[in-house]
């Protein structure tokens, strides 16, 4: 008998198992899975027990899944959405993606629903490691999170922006980075200081104060980040909102799409705007691609195109979203260079 022919018996042999099998056989392989699925043996300790082969063990196995002796269940809490999670890492390679519920009531029209933040304070539990420098930057959504943080090992905090407005700055990131260093038990260091300046004159005469120079110079020594992505609309944009009329006009004239972090992004993931950055208080686009690992937090379906220009830039490694944005993030254009590649787009 030739190996094929083998084969092929083998194949009916098992076939006619799983047809039928006797009460000794279906206590035996009830047996062989009690030891692989809940005492976590392995199939070589199975067949010395057993005394038969590692193979016996392992079509005895296969067919007690057949004959349902065996149900294998796959439970995550209700709010996230696996499926959808393992789809958008795999289509923007991504690190880390988690869906979670968009909220029952228009799902559609409100960005960042607050369960984002508390889902994203989960990830950075697992995320950040005793000794790293954690990065915030400005944005309802991290300041979410921020307020929802319970667990964190003890690192350095660092402010990676300004305040959207410096008169709510104990409302706003610089709580957020006050908290985080609380949870952990670790330094802060924030930024007191607006994120959008008059002039670049104006931010560099700030970026050399003690307090905010200090804080830049943890910049490079970011481990994690969390960040916020806006869309060029208002109310969804911190820069857009910041903008005077003639500014905004200007920058959608470049095809703007999306900002993170007072950087702005066209469709395709490409920087624009770049004198902006002269006037802002803000970690340079360069570092961000630099920092091993970047949570993106945002969701809506009104901030889908944005957050999909963003991925596409390699500046973010890891996203926290709903399904509102999930779901046109899965059907969107053809799918864009891993983002661990961490490419620059522009190729600068």
């Amino acid at each position: 008998m030739n190996s094929s022919e083998e084969s092929a018996v083998s194949a009916m042999s098992a076939g006619r198992s799983a047809m039928r099998m006797g009460p000794a056989e279906l206590v035996q392989a009830a047996a062989m899975a009690r030891r692989f699925y809940l005492e976590g043996k392995s199939k070589i300790q199975i067949a010395e027990e057993f005394g038969v082969s590692r193979f016996k063990v392992a079509r005895v196995l296969e067919t007690a899944l057949e004959r349902d002796l065996v149900r294998i269940e796959i439970r995550v809490p209700a709010e996230l959405d696996a499926e959808r999670s393992d789809a958008l890492r795999a289509r923007y390679g991504l690190r880390h993606a988690v869906v979670v519920e968009s909220p029952a009531e228009d799902a559609d029209e409100s960005p960042d629903p607050e369960n984002l933040g508390e889902v994203a304070a989960g990830l950075l539990g697992e995320l950040v490691n005793e000794g790293d420098v954690l990065g915030l930057a400005w944005g309802r959504s991290t300041i979410h999170m921020a307020a929802a943080l319970d667990v964190l090992p003890p690192c350095t905090v660092v402010q990676l922006t300004g305040v959207y407005d410096a008169g709510t700055a104990e409302r706003g990131s610089v709580e957020a980075v006050r908290r985080a260093a609380q949870v952990s038990g670790g330094e802060a260091h924030p930024i007191y200081a607006p994120m959008l300046l008059p002039d670049p004159a104006t931010a560099a005469a700030l970026r050399d104060q003690t307090g905010i120079a200090r804080a830049f110079e943890y910049f490079d020594k970011v481990t994690v980040a969390a960040v916020s992505i806006g869309s060029w609309e208002p109310g969804i944009s911190t820069v857009h909102d910041m903008l005077s009329d003639e500014e905004r006009a200007h920058y959608a004239s470049l095809g703007v799409a999306a900002e993170m972090s007072a950087h702005l992004f066209d469709a395709e993931g490409r920087r624009v705007g770049r004198d902006l950055g002269e006037r802002c208080i803000t970690v340079e686009a360069d570092r961000l691609r630099r920092i091993p690992e970047v949570v993106a937090i945002a969701g809506g379906q009104r901030k889908a195109a944005a957050i999909d220009a963003v991925l596409r830039s390699g500046l973010v490694t890891s996203l926290v979203t709903d399904t509102a944005a999930a779901d046109q993030l899965l059907v969107a254009g053809s799918p864009p260079r891993p983002a661990l590649n961490r490419a620059d787009p522009d190729g600068s």
